[in-house]
């Protein structure tokens, strides 16, 4: 999960990663729609935190709301919620 949560601004979110694996982190909007990308590359082993500082993939500011963060590696997928606060 994400730290924190609620959070404002910025949030981390850890992972580890026990063998090279491309890796892909979204985020997403309560509507489904990708707000941006914040990981799509092959990643060798290793513990990972991963700053959003609640910007777009342009770096503009998103609102506050729910947003929900989707990481894949390899056959693991797992999605989160997380609360912007502002």
């Amino acid at each position: 999960q994400n730290y924190p949560n609620p959070f404002n601004p910025v949030t981390k979110i850890n992972f580890d990663l026990p063998e090279a694996r491309h890796v892909q982190l979204f985020i997403y909007d309560i509507l489904g729609r990708e707000v941006t990308s914040l990981v799509n590359e092959v990643q060798e082993p290793g513990y990972r935190t991963i700053t959003w500082y609640g910007t777009d993939a342009f770096g503009r500011n998103v609102g506050a709301g729910m947003y929900f963060y989707s990481i894949q590696a390899g056959e693991f997928r797992q999605v989160k919620k997380m609360v912007l606060l502002k």
